[in-house]
């Protein structure tokens, strides 16, 4: 019998967030084989992980509960193979910038442990970022510069916009995989793209909200309120948007500041400015990244409450996700002011996470670790923390809550279809 690889469930077409049963059929009794996961991003840079593992009495093995040996991972994980993936080039990412192609992953079994072992079999799988049916429409309405994707069907649908940090231009990969679960996901640019601003020197809230307002008007989504996800910089946005526009309804942040970072925030004559930094905060490591956690003046401190978006204002409902291992700003200490802020003014409209061993990128699930990468605006590299093993556990967790909080809050007669 020849050695052949499964994966289950069976699908025309697998999701990037959508976990796996792998299974190996046709080894010997107890037979030890390695098994290697490999991608190459869209630039030819490859990722990789391997595990060590042992067949059972029947020649077979089931990820879902066969322990791995050794390798990137230990113990009993089903997608250990995509989530440890790492790269041999020091401060890689893994972006997707084209949605409408999947990246391969290749799955090789080998003969034993060595280095020297024998290729036994070899299997390709798709990871898509789209599924079947889904749209995407770019949008150049006005000042806005995004793409729309929608689900397929009349709708109406949650609306959900989507922001990135401070990588700049227009990143797609999370809105559509937010979009396959019943939203129609707007991935908003608002700098460094097209004929938007190259650099964050101020930002209009005036341009977020007509985005908002674009977004309701549309007819395959719903009015009644509209959702907001946003990373790093993205996340202090969505906390602006919640608290000044009405129409927003839940605002979810990742690793975010609860003041302004980077430039000043303005909205109809009203300007917040940045907290600021204290540029002796900026300690370089042994790797050459910059760690700059303690860059940012005290959040606490009673002089800078001026900065603190007015959170108390808003109509919707907060998500805070943080890890407490985020080495680019202090966002466990920015969870707890917002939380001491909404409680002081009488508020219970949120919910938050804080994720052990997590650091700054908190990602879909099964996005390898990226502990530190090139940063355009800081004009160095910077470090973004986590732990391998934790940084996976705090994104599937984080998926799943970002899900049903949309859900949750926007009301959608859809129900989120999630995998996890």
């Amino acid at each position: 019998m020849s050695v052949i690889v499964k994966v289950l469930p069976a699908a025309a077409r697998y999701l990037f967030d959508q976990p796996l049963q792998i299974t190996v059929k046709g080894l010997s009794p107890l037979q030890d084989v390695t098994l290697t996961a490999s991608l190459k991003d869209e630039t030819g840079h490859l990722f990789q992980s391997s595990a060590y593992y042992r067949a059972d009495q029947k020649g077979e093995l089931d990820l879902s509960c066969c322990p791995a040996l050794g390798g990137s991972y230990n113990g009993v994980e089903p997608m250990g193979l995509f989530w440890s993936m790492s790269t041999s080039k020091q401060f890689r990412r893994l972006l997707k910038k084209n949605v409408q192609n999947p990246l391969c992953v290749d799955i090789d079994v080998h003969d034993s442990h060595g280095s020297c072992s024998q290729l036994l079999t070899k299997f390709s799988h798709e990871r898509w970022f789209m599924k079947e049916g889904l749209t995407r429409t770019p949008v150049r309405e006005g000042r806005i510069r995004a793409t729309l994707f929608l689900p397929p069907g009349d709708g109406p649908f949650p609306g959900v916009i989507d922001l990135y940090g401070a990588i700049g231009g227009l990143v797609e990969y999370r809105a559509c995989l937010i979009a396959n679960h019943g939203f129609a996901t707007m991935a908003l640019a608002y700098f460094d793209y097209e004929d938007l601003p190259p650099t964050l020197e101020l930002m209009e809230l005036e341009y977020f909200e007509e985005a908002v307002q674009y977004l309701q008007s549309h007819p395959k989504v719903k009015r009644h309120g509209i959702g907001v996800i946003g990373i790093s910089k993205g996340a202090d946005l969505s906390l602006s948007m919640a608290s000044f526009l009405p129409e927003v309804k839940a605002a979810i942040s990742i690793s975010g500041c609860i003041t302004p970072t980077i430039c000043p925030l303005q909205y109809k004559g009203l300007i917040i400015h940045p907290l600021g930094y204290r540029t002796e905060g900026l300690i370089q490591t042994e790797s050459g990244a910059f760690d700059t956690a303690e860059v940012f003046n005290d959040v606490k401190d009673p002089k800078y409450q001026h900065h603190i978006i007015p959170m108390e204002k808003a109509q919707g409902s907060f998500l805070f996700l943080a890890g407490d291992d985020d080495r680019s700003i202090p966002a466990v200490e920015n969870v707890e002011e917002a939380i001491k802020l909404l409680q002081k003014h009488g508020k219970v409209n949120y919910e938050y996470h804080i994720y052990p061993g997590a650091g700054h990128l908190i990602e879909p699930p099964y996005f390898p670790l990226c502990r530190a990468a090139w940063n355009k605006l800081a004009g160095r590299v910077i470090l973004w923390g986590g732990e391998t093993k934790s940084q996976y556990m705090a994104q599937e967790d984080s998926w799943k809550s970002i899900l049903n909080f949309l859900q949750k809050h926007l009301n959608s007669v859809n129900n989120v279809r999630s995998h996890l």
